[in-house]
C-alpha cells in the first residue's frame, strides 16, 4: 500500500488502467524453470511442510524468482519448463538423454509446486508439448528481437550460450553475472555462433549427445576456429594430420551431423503465449500469500507482505466530496514506524496507517460507483462495510454501503436514505428516494454483485459474517473474505474486545464516530436511513477505514506469532459455513411452545404458593431482597451475607446449599428454573420466529469464548438444559420440515479423550481405543473394582472426578457435587491422581505455563489467555488456575468441531446430498436431512468428523461421533 502524500506537491499519476493498454516488449526476461529448479535443489537442505511434502526447492525457487521480479528493470517476464522427458529430438536420436538418470525422490512432488509458484507470482509460465524449455526460449528471444527489445536469458546453461548476441544475454541466477559473447569464447573457445558446431564435435554425455569420439571441447574449438563450421570441417576431414583425429571425423561425420541437430535449439515454432501476454504484472497479494502461507514459507511471506505495504501501489480515491477525480500518490519511501504510546499495547504502528488523512467521499451517481469498483478490482483488494436498518441480518434492511481502498481513502454509497439533506451539494447523479438523490437501488446492487463476487478480489470486513448475509439476501455470494474483527482475535483473544471502536483507540488512540452521535438513541433514535448525508459518509466510510487500517496493522502479525495455519484452517473458513447456518434457521413448533408456556406457568403458579405456605405469608418470589429476608431474617437459616446493596445474596449455590435444610430453597431453585424456561425459551422462541422463513435464526459468534468455543446469541439455542425434563420439553419443539429429519452428530466425551491425549495417559488411551466404558474403568483403576462388579454409585462418583478433574475440580467442589465429606472427595482425588500421574503433571505443566506466559494453547496453536494467574487475590487466582487446565482441552475441543463445520458442507455437497447444517451446540452439530438420505448423510457426517484433526495434528485417541435422526431434537440426540 501507498502512502496518501501532500496532494499538492505529487505528481499526477493515472488512477484507472486502461484495459485495452498493449505495452511493447523492451526488456524481456526469460527464466530456465529447470534450470532454477534444479539449483534451488542442491542449494538448500530437505525441507518438509507440516503435511510431510518436500517443499526445499520450492522454497529455494520462490527465494530466487522474488528476488529476481524485485530487482530486475524487465518490463515483460516469463519461466519456461520443459513439459516432458522425450522431444522431437528422440525421434532423430533415440538415445537422447537416455542416459540421465531419474530425478531424486523428494523432487518430483515438488515440480508442480515450482509451477503454482510461478503463477502465484503472477509471472506467465511456458511450456509446450515436444520442445525443450531451450526451444521456448529461443522462439522467445527471436521474436523479442525482431519486435526490437532486448533479452536476458535467466540461466548459465551451457547449450543456451548458442543465443548470446549483441541484443541476448545470459545471466547466471546464482553469481548474479551476465553472460555475454567474452564468457561464451572462455567456456567454448569460439564466439556464441559457433557453439552449436563445437558441441556437436565435442558431444555431451549428460545428454547422450554423442559427438566425434576422441574430441573435447577444447580440441573443437581449434578445428572449428581452424575450419569456420563443421560442414567445412568434415569436407576437409582427409586433410587433418593427426590420423586418429581424421579417422574419427571421417568415421563418424554423420553422427557428428545428428549430435549438430540435437545441439541447435528450434527458434521456429509458434509462442504458446503471444509476446506482449508476458508483460510484467504486479503481485496479486491474496494469491501470492495465500500459496506461501500453503507452504508455511513464513520468512519469505513477512518478507513480501512488508514489502508490498511498504511500496505497493494502491489507487486512491478521490477528495471527501464532489465528482470523483484522480488524487495524486507519490512513491512510498520507507514507512517511519511510531511507537504505542504509554499504557497501550506493545505494537509499533507504521506511520502510513497512523497518519493517514482522511479523504472520504460521497457516491451519487453511477459513474462515480463504477470508479471505485474499476479501482478495487484493479488493485485486488478493499474493505467494505453495510449500513442497515437492523442488527438482525435476517430482516435487516441495506441503507448504505462504504468502502475502503487505502488508509483514509474511503467512500460512502447511500442507497435507501428517507430523509432530505439541507444545504448539502447532491450533485446530478441517479434517481430519487422520495426528495433525496442517490444511485438507484437495483442499479447499485447490480455494479457491485460482480466486484463482491470477484475471486480475485479480496473483500475485507469487520464481522463481514453480518455483511456477507445481509450481501446475500440481495443475491450476492461475497467471496473470497478476511475479517479483521477474527485477525484480532485469533491473536489476541481474552486480553480485550474485538469491536471496532474499541480496536481504533487500542491501536491508533482514535475516538470513531458513535452510531448513536448520528443516528440518537432511545426516543431520539431516527435510523441510519433518515442520517443527513454529510454525517453518513463520515460515519460509514470511517468504519471501512479503520477496518482496511487494521488489515494492515494485524495481518502481518499472524507471521509474526506463527498464526497463518490456524486462522487460514480454523476460523476464515468457518464464516461462509456459519453464515449460511444462520440463514438457514431451524422450525420450532409454535403450538407445542405455547403449550409449554402455559405449562410452565401452572407449574410456576402451584411452586409459589408451596413457598408462600413454607413462608408463612405471600411474597414476590423473583424479588432477591424479598426472598433474602424471608431465609435470614424471618426462617434464620445460617450463612446469610448481605451484598453491596444491602440486601443478601440468593444465588443458585446459596439456594442449593439451604436446600439440605429446609424445603424453600429447594422449591424456590425449582420455580426459578421453570420461570427461565418459561421466558427465555417458550415465550421468547415463539417472538424470535422469522415472519418470512417461519424459522428461528441464531447468531453466531465465534470470537465470543477465549477458548475458541461458539456462542449463541438472540436468541441462545446453547444453553437449553438437557439435564432435565422441561429442558428436554423444550428441544422437542424445535422440529424438521415436513419430508425430513433431524440428525444430531455428537462427539462423545471429547475432552477426556484430549486429557487422555496431551496428558499422556496410556490406561486412559488404551481404554478409549478398546471402546472401555471410560467412567466404569475409571472407578477400576482408582477404587480397585472389578469392572463385572461394578455399581451405579461407584461409577457415577467415577464420573464426577473424570469430568471434574478437567475443569480443575476441588475436594470441596467434589464433596458438593457428590454429597459426601470434604475428607473422602479428597481421598478420591488423591488415589485418581496417584492412579493417573500423568493428569497431575498436565494440571502442574498448565498452571506454569499459564504464569510465565499468560496463555496457554490448544493442540492447534490457538493461544487461551489466562489474564488471572497472577492475581494476589487467592479466589481470583484459582479461578484463572482452573481456565488454564481447562482452555487447552475444551479449546482444542472447539478447534476440532470448527473444523469439522468447516469440512462438511463441501463433502455432503460432492457427495450429491441436499442435508443442510443448522445449529451447533458445543460437540454437537444439528442438520435437516431429507428422509430417504438421512442415513447415508449420517454416515458422511460422522467419517467427516472424526477425522476432523488431520494428519498434521494427529492424536493418540481415537474421536468418535455418534448420530442419530429423529422428527424433533430430543429424540435425535
Amino acid at each position: 500500500m501507498t502512502d496518501i502524500a501532500d496532494l499538492a506537491d505529487a505528481p499526477e499519476v493515472p488512477v484507472e488502467p486502461s484495459p485495452e493498454r498493449e505495452v511493447a516488449a523492451r526488456r524481456l526476461y526469460l527464466v530456465d524453470g529447470s534450470g532454477y529448479i534444479f539449483r534451488a535443489y542442491h542449494a538448500l537442505p530437505p525441507l518438509t511442510r507440516p503435511d510431510g511434502t518436500p517443499v526445499g526447492a520450492v522454497l529455494g525457487f520462490s527465494n530466487m524468482l522474488y528476488k529476481l521480479l524485485q530487482e530486475t528493470d524487465a518490463d515483460h517476464i516469463a519461466v519456461v519448463f520443459d513439459a516432458a522427458a522425450k522431444t522431437f529430438r528422440n525421434r532423430i536420436y533415440d538415445k537422447y538423454k537416455a542416459n540421465r538418470p531419474e530425478p531424486p525422490e523428494d523432487l518430483i512432488p515438488q515440480f508442480a509446486l515450482v509451477r503454482e509458484a510461478t503463477d502465484a507470482f503472477s509471472v506467465p509460465r511456458i511450456e509446450r508439448d515436444d520442445y525443450e524449455a531451450d526451444d521456448l526460449i529461443a522462439a522467445y528471444a527471436k521474436a523479442a528481437v525482431e519486435a526490437g527489445a532486448t533479452v536476458t536469458v535467466v540461466s548459465s546453461d551451457k547449450d543456451l550460450m548458442q543465443l548470446v548476441t549483441d541484443k541476448v544475454q545470459l545471466l547466471d541466477p546464482i553469481k548474479n553475472r551476465p553472460i555475454g559473447a567474452p564468457e561464451v569464447k572462455e567456456k567454448f573457445g569460439v564466439g556464441p555462433e559457433q557453439v552449436i558446431d563445437v558441441q556437436a564435435l565435442a558431444g555431451d554425455s549428460v545428454d547422450n549427445v554423442p559427438g566425434v569420439p576422441g574430441i573435447g571441447v577444447k580440441t573443437a574449438a581449434e578445428l572449428i576456429t581452424t575450419y569456420g563450421d563443421l560442414e567445412n570441417l568434415l569436407k576437409h576431414a582427409p586433410e587433418i594430420k593427426q590420423p586418429k583425429r581424421r579417422q574419427n571425423l571421417i568415421e563418424f561425420a554423420e553422427q557428428a551431423r545428428i549430435s549438430k541437430k540435437l545441439v541447435t535449439l528450434e527458434a521456429n515454432i509458434p509462442l504458446p503465449l503471444p509476446l506482449e501476454a508476458l508483460e510484467v504484472k504486479p503481485l496479486d497479494r491474496a494469491k501470492v500469500t495465500a500459496f506461501l502461507q500453503e507452504q508455511s514459507f513464513r520468512t519469505l511471506l513477512t518478507r513480501i507482505d512488508g514489502k508490498l505495504k511498504g511500496n505497493g501501489a494502491a489507487p486512491s480515491a478521490a477528495s471527501a466530496s464532489g465528482p470523483t477525480t484522480p488524487v495524486a500518490v507519490k512513491p512510498a519511501a520507507a514507512h517511519a514506524v511510531k511507537p504505542a504510546p504509554a499504557g497501550a499495547m506493545a505494537v509499533a504502528i507504521p506511520a502510513h496507517l497512523a497518519d493517514a488523512k482522511q479523504h472520504y467521499e460521497l457516491v451519487q451517481d453511477q459513474k462515480a460507483l463504477e470508479s471505485w469498483i474499476a479501482r478495487a478490482t484493479a488493485q485486488g483488494f478493499l474493505a467494505i462495510d453495510t449500513e442497515t436498518s437492523s442488527l438482525d441480518a435476517m430482516r435487516a434492511e441495506l441503507v448504505g454501503v462504504s468502502m475502503a481502498l487505502a488508509p483514509g481513502i474511503a467512500c460512502y454509497v447511500p442507497l435507501a436514505h428517507k430523509a432530505a439533506v439541507e444545504g448539502l451539494d447532491l450533485g446530478d447523479g441517479g434517481g430519487k428516494a422520495g426528495d433525496l438523490k442517490q444511485i438507484r437501488f437495483d442499479a447499485a446492487i447490480g455494479l457491485l454483485k460482480p466486484l463482491l463476487e470477484d475471486a480475485s478480489v479480496l473483500k475485507i470486513g469487520h464481522n463481514i459474517k453480518y455483511d456477507v448475509q445481509v450481501f446475500e439476501r440481495h443475491g450476492i455470494r461475497t467471496a473470497p473474505i478476511d475479517d479483521t474483527l477474527l485477525l484480532s482475535f485469533v491473536l489476541e483473544g481474552g486480553q480485550h474486545g474485538h469491536g471496532l471502536d474499541e480496536l481504533a483507540e487500542l491501536h491508533f488512540q482514535h475516538q470513531t464516530i458513535k452510531y448513536k452521535d448520528v443516528a440518537g438513541s432511545g426516543k431520539g433514535h431516527i435510523g441510519f436511513a433518515a442520517v443527513p448525508l454529510d454525517k453518513a459518509r463520515d460515519y460509514a466510510a470511517e468504519d471501512a477505514d479503520y477496518t482496511l487500517r487494521f488489515h494492515e496493522l494485524l495481518r502481518p502479525r499472524l507471521i509474526e506469532a506463527h498464526m497463518v495455519t490456524f486462522y487460514e484452517t480454523v476460523e476464515r473458513p468457518l464464516v461462509p459455513v456459519i453464515a449460511e447456518m444462520e440463514r438457514a434457521g431451524i422450525l420450532v413448533d409454535r403450538v407445542r411452545l405455547k403449550e409449554l408456556s402455559e405449562d410452565f406457568a401452572r407449574r410456576m403458579g402451584e411452586l409459589e404458593r408451596e413457598i408462600h405456605k413454607l413462608a408463612g405469608h405471600e411474597f414476590n418470589v423473583g424479588s432477591p431482597k424479598q426472598l433474602g429476608d424471608v431465609l435470614f431474617e424471618e426462617l434464620k437459616l445460617p450463612g446469610g451475607k448481605k451484598m453491596k446493596t444491602g440486601a443478601y445474596g440468593t444465588d443458585a449455590a446459596v439456594l442449593e446449599e439451604l436446600a439440605t435444610q429446609h424445603p424453600l430453597p429447594a422449591r424456590v431453585l425449582d420455580w426459578r428454573q421453570l420461570q427461565k424456561l418459561k421466558s427465555t425459551y417458550a415465550d421468547t422462541l415463539m417472538e424470535e420466529i422469522n415472519p418470512t422463513t417461519g424459522r428461528v435464526h441464531t447468531t453466531y459468534s465465534q470470537a465470543g469464548a477465549v477458548t475458541g468455543r461458539l456462542s449463541s446469541n438472540d436468541p441462545n439455542l446453547q444453553n437449553i438444559p438437557v439435564r432435565t425434563e422441561e429442558g428436554r420439553k423444550i428441544r422437542r419443539a424445535f422440529v424438521a420440515a415436513p419430508g425430513h429429519l433431524l440428525l444430531s452428530a455428537d462427539y462423545s466425551q471429547i475432552e477426556l479423550r484430549l486429557a487422555a491425549h496431551v496428558a499422556d495417559v496410556p490406561a486412559l488411551k488404551e481404554a478409549f481405543k478398546r471402546g472401555d466404558d471410560i467412567h466404569a474403568m475409571t472407578a477400576s483403576e482408582v477404587f480397585g473394582v472389578p469392572m463385572a462388579k461394578m455399581d451405579p454409585i461407584t461409577r457415577r462418583r467415577a464420573k464426577a472426578i473424570n469430568f471434574g478433574i478437567i475443569y480443575g475440580i476441588s475436594a470441596f467442589g467434589l464433596a458438593q457435587q457428590l454429597q459426601i465429606p470434604h475428607g473422602e472427595a479428597a481421598a478420591y482425588i488423591k488415589a485418581y491422581f496417584e492412579r493417573f500421574p500423568g493428569i497431575r503433571a498436565y494440571m502442574d505443566r498448565m498452571r506454569q505455563l499459564g504464569r510465565e506466559q499468560g496463555f496457554v494453547e490448544t493442540i492447534f496453536g490457538r493461544r487461551c489467555a489466562i489474564p488471572g494467574i497472577k492475581d494476589s487475590n487467592p479466589a481470583r487466582r484459582a479461578f484463572a488456575e482452573r481456565q488454564a487446565i481447562n482452555a487447552p482441552l475444551q479449546g482444542s475441543a472447539a478447534d476440532i468441531i470448527k473444523r469439522a463445520m468447516a469440512r462438511v458442507p463441501p463433502a455432503l455437497a460432492k457427495a450429491g446430498l441436499k442435508t443442510r447444517m443448522l445449529l451447533q451446540v458445543h460437540d454437537e452439530l444439528i442438520f435437516e436431512a431429507p428422509e430417504p438420505e438421512a442415513k447415508a448423510a449420517a454416515a458422511l457426517v460422522k467419517e467427516v468428523m472424526e477425522g476432523a484433526v488431520g494428519p498434521s495434528h494427529a492424536i493418540s485417541v481415537p474421536l468418535v461421533v455418534e448420530t442419530g435422526a429423529a422428527q424433533n431434537w430430543e429424540e435425535a440426540h
